[in-house]
């Protein structure tokens, strides 16, 4: 696949390089567009060398290979990385003063955008409408990430991860349809933690990666995305806004904050049905004889809530669950389907090198009226594709 790298002028840019060997090492051809401010931040040779291409910001390099049309005309991706405010709007009001804004004009494959700026001016007015207006145009902003800026500031406007841009880019090159463009989606992620004490706590063994992988493909297909991830130690995901949690009880809190605007919310974490029913505020000390045994009581079942609220027309449009089973799947899953009240179920089995923690997962999607669709272990991307391959048709 050829891609084409735009790089402007921020700060962020020294992190394209290695988004750029991302791209090289998985066996894209890449050509690298910067910007005249960019070469201010990584200089031409770098791109040159690392790349393999020629490189240069000017539509007078070159004239007689015309590349002013022809690399947009010969890509099959256009990412923008870091995107700064002023090429942001330069693309939304289709100006052409370099070689990267006359690549845009002409390309007519999919286009990512990777803003990074200083808070203020990614939530301008001004910033917003021209982002709105690339997306409704069809190209893919990924919402920055929040974290330590240029100085000492902090806030939304940091370039993701650059390993999560690629693989957002690597799901757009694999033709993945559009079709949560304009949605809103909550995720629920990773897996809960009920504190005993201080030191310790009743857990489970999920990663997130299933959560973040369902995220990572609806950014890729256009979603805004919210994740509210349960103790999960992995880069956030590319475009998505995350709420961090610990308990079930904040967890629940935070996804329910969240559904009332949200057209789909997506349970994916793994949520403590228990937890103590009391929190020692100091170490409980180790004793002779048998330690006292600890009482649980049942923690809020946050699945059926939703289904609640959305009987009351606050809720989500579609909801999907989430049930790791250890035996009787199948039968396990159509019940807890039917007592649940969700719109999908997402089955799948754990056990030693199943589903929690492993890269790849297989499962069977449960649809309430409707047949269910197995999944083949494969990634856990290809889980979250026929996930969302389902509830776009009933978004439809």
């Amino acid at each position: 696949m050829k891609v084409v790298l735009g790089v402007s002028g921020g700060i962020a840019a020294y992190k394209a390089c290695e988004l750029l060997r991302l791209f090289t090492e998985s066996g894209h051809e890449v050509r690298v567009v910067p910007t005249r401010e960019a070469l201010r931040f990584v200089g031409e040779p770098t791109w040159a060398a690392l790349s393999g291409h020629p490189v240069s910001s000017e539509v007078w390099d070159d004239v007689h290979e015309v590349p002013h049309v022809r690399i947009g005309q010969g890509a099959d991706l256009v990412v923008v990385a870091p995107a700064t405010a002023d090429v942001l709007a330069r693309a939304a009001h289709g100006l052409a003063g370099d070689l990267l804004t006359n690549t845009l004009l002409t390309a007519r494959c999919p286009v990512v955008f990777a803003p990074a700026m200083h808070t203020e001016m990614w939530q301008h007015p001004a910033t917003r409408a021209n982002v709105e207006t690339l997306r409704e145009r069809g190209s893919i902003v990924i919402d920055p990430a929040v974290g330590r800026l240029t100085g000492a500031d902090t806030g939304p406007g940091r370039l993701p991860d650059p390993a999560e841009i690629f693989q957002v880019c690597l799901r757009v090159l694999r033709g993945r349809p559009r079709d949560l463009a304009g949605r809103k989606v909550v995720i629920s992620a990773g897996g809960t933690r009920e504190p005993i004490d201080p030191v310790r706590y009743i857990g489970n063994r999920s990663s997130g990666l299933q959560g973040y992988a369902l995220a990572r493909t609806a950014a890729a297909r256009g979603a805004e995305v919210t994740v509210v991830a349960a103790n999960v130690a992995l880069p956030d995901p590319a475009g998505a806004t995350v709420v961090r949690v610990e308990s079930t009880a904040e967890l629940r809190d935070a996804v329910l904050a969240a559904a009332p605007a949200a057209d789909v919310v997506v349970m994916a974490a793994a949520v403590a049905d228990f937890r103590p029913a009391v929190r020692h505020d100091s170490k409980i000390k180790k004793t002779d004889g048998e330690p006292e045994a600890i009482a649980l009581v049942k923690n809020p079942d946050v699945l059926a809530e939703l289904g609640e609220l959305r009987r009351t027309a606050l809720g989500p449009e579609v909801i999907v669950g989430f049930a790791a089973e250890t035996d009787d799947v199948l039968a396990n899953g159509q019940a807890k389907l039917a007592r649940k009240g969700c719109d999908l179920l997402v089955v799948n089995q754990v056990g030693p090198g199943l589903a929690f923690g492993t890269p790849d997962n297989a499962a069977v999607v449960l649809v309430a009226g409707g047949e269910p669709v197995e999944v083949p272990r494969g990634p856990k991307e290809d889980v979250a594709d026929a996930v969302w391959d389902v509830v776009a048709s009933r978004l439809a």
